[in-house]
């Protein structure tokens, strides 16, 4: 166990040439250097945040929703039938043969099986009250880390001059600052992690899990080596864009499309300056080119930078739906369906007990805004 984690903790790999773990374990008289075990605190604390959310979902959330008139709403239910009950617990999405085997055993017609298959999907999708919720929980808890994170960084140097995320690096002070704001991000992106697995499903589910995956990774191990410096400087770029993401998704749950049309516009714009042009252009150029410059590269600074660009690449997959979005509204005048959206379209037509038909129309909002986000990301996002 301990050549294991000799091996883990190998010097040649988490710090620059002539550094030891040893020196960092005697910090000057009344400073302190980051630990590892001091993010152990992060997972009692997510498992909080998950509590806090209920809490505020239900005190909070729901009030403001009664408020604006948001109704629960209830989907219309598929008729019990033992048959596709079994097909659908194998498979919620069959097949076109499956389809029509089904329609000839039970002597329905196939719109009428496809009709069954689409209801009984919808039936478990989460209401707008719900996703109104879980909105409202993380515009106030982006709203409120970016707030705090702004505070923090408007009076450290390397904000304004990032060469200084480098000097005398990796011996570098923990601030209390500094720790708060690591603390309260990997707690709430912990939470996430697991709470996706029970949130609104949607099409980037994989691709979500692969983004809070890197980002718990790149937060822990920023830490670790001590690149809290540039670490705040990600994480506080994330979260500007994911609050204006959060206002739209409310605005178009209370059906306030005004209000949804220029919180998304005021979101692009923000995403595509922080995500796509000071992400890659301060922050990255500070960790490839100024900290090659200052400290050099070693084992560890490789992963960063891949960790680094691995949010870059995602940044780009993600304004590239936002662009889409954006170009419909340009022609509609409103913001268009989202592409991750979590409900089915069910503007098929519809066929009735005497086999005519009717046709459902489009809902004129946007089902589900496209997140970072969140977030990123929620920030993306969703996000960091």
């Amino acid at each position: 166990m301990n050549s294991l984690s000799a091996i883990f903790w190998s010097e040649s790999f988490w710090l620059p040439p002539n550094v030891t773990w040893e020196e960092l374990e005697h910090p000057p008289s009344g400073e302190e250097y980051p630990k590892a075990a001091h993010l152990l605190f992060c997972l009692p604390l997510a498992v909080c945040v998950l509590a806090l959310r209920v809490l505020f979902e239900r005190l909070i959330a729901k009030p403001c929703a009664h408020v604006l008139q948001i109704q629960p709403g209830v989907s219309r239910r598929a008729q019990p039938n033992a048959v596709l009950e079994r097909v659908f617990a194998s498979t919620t999405s069959p097949d076109p043969r499956r389809v029509e085997g089904l329609s000839k055993q039970l002597d329905w017609d196939i719109r009428k099986v496809q009709r069954w298959f689409r209801l009984r999907r919808n039936q478990d999708k989460p209401s707008i009250l719900t996703k109104f919720s879980e909105s409202l929980w993380r515009l106030t808890f982006y709203t409120g880390i970016f707030i705090y994170a702004i505070r923090h960084l408007w009076v450290s140097p390397w904000m304004w001059d990032t060469r200084q995320c480098w000097y005398n690096y990796p011996f570098q002070t923990l601030s209390h600052g500094q720790y708060n704001y690591y603390v309260a991000e990997l707690a709430f992106y912990w939470s996430l992690m697991f709470s996706q697995f029970t949130d609104i499903k949607r099409k980037d589910f994989l691709i979500m899990f692969v983004h809070h995956l890197a980002t718990i990774t790149l937060i822990t191990f920023s830490y670790c080596n001590n690149m809290l410096r540039a670490g705040t400087l990600v994480m506080c770029v994330h979260d500007a864009a994911d609050i204006f993401l959060e206002l739209a998704k409310l605005a178009n749950y209370a059906k306030y499309q005004r209000i949804c049309d220029t919180a998304f516009v005021m979101f692009s714009i923000i995403f595509f300056i922080t995500r796509l042009v000071i992400y890659p252009f301060w922050v990255i150029y500070s960790v490839f080119v100024e900290s090659w410059e200052i400290i050099g590269p070693y084992q560890s600074w490789w992963l960063l930078n891949c960790l680094l660009l691995l949010l870059q690449a995602l940044h780009v997959f993600w304004f590239y739906l936002i662009a889409r979005i954006a170009i419909k509204a340009l022609f509609k005048g409103k913001v268009a369906k989202d592409d991750r959206s979590d409900i089915e379209s069910s503007s098929e037509d519809d066929t009735d007990i005497k086999g005519k038909t009717r046709k459902k129309s489009h809902s004129n909002g946007s089902e589900q805004l496209q997140k970072e986000g969140n977030g990123f990301a929620n920030g993306g996002t969703q996000d960091h």
